[in-house]
């Protein structure tokens, strides 16, 4: 039995994308654009430890070869995860904002037991 702590893993604080366990897939492929080839090796080790998801692994060894075939990062190092939720809410209603008017059925309210239905 190996009993030897595995160093070369990287630690989910140590990631170059913040939260990059609950990250969409279909949003990896533009979140690693901006990663150096070691920043993508790092996120190759931590998947094959943590989660060894197939789909994702793809993604970025494809990433990673392309890098070491000559591609050059493009797009901002650390892009905002939107859809990550933060607490705060996306587009918060001011209550001043009126909703739609509200105009009863023609054929009368169904909770209002004085008009017939």
């Amino acid at each position: 039995m190996n009993d030897a702590p595995q160093n070369d893993v990287p630690q989910h604080q140590d990631l170059p994308l913040p939260d990059y366990d609950h990250l969409p897939a279909g949003t990896l492929p533009t979140r690693i654009s901006g990663l150096e080839e070691a920043d993508v090796a790092q996120l190759v080790s931590y998947e094959k430890a943590h989660g060894n998801r197939l789909p994702i692994l793809q993604i970025l060894e494809k990433r990673l070869q392309d890098l070491q075939g000559g591609a050059v990062p493009s797009g901002p190092r650390t892009p905002s995860t939107p859809e990550v939720n933060t607490g705060q809410p996306v587009s918060p209603q001011s209550p001043s904002v009126p909703g739609p008017a509200v105009n009863p059925p023609s054929q009368g309210v169904p909770t209002n037991p004085s008009q017939p239905r």
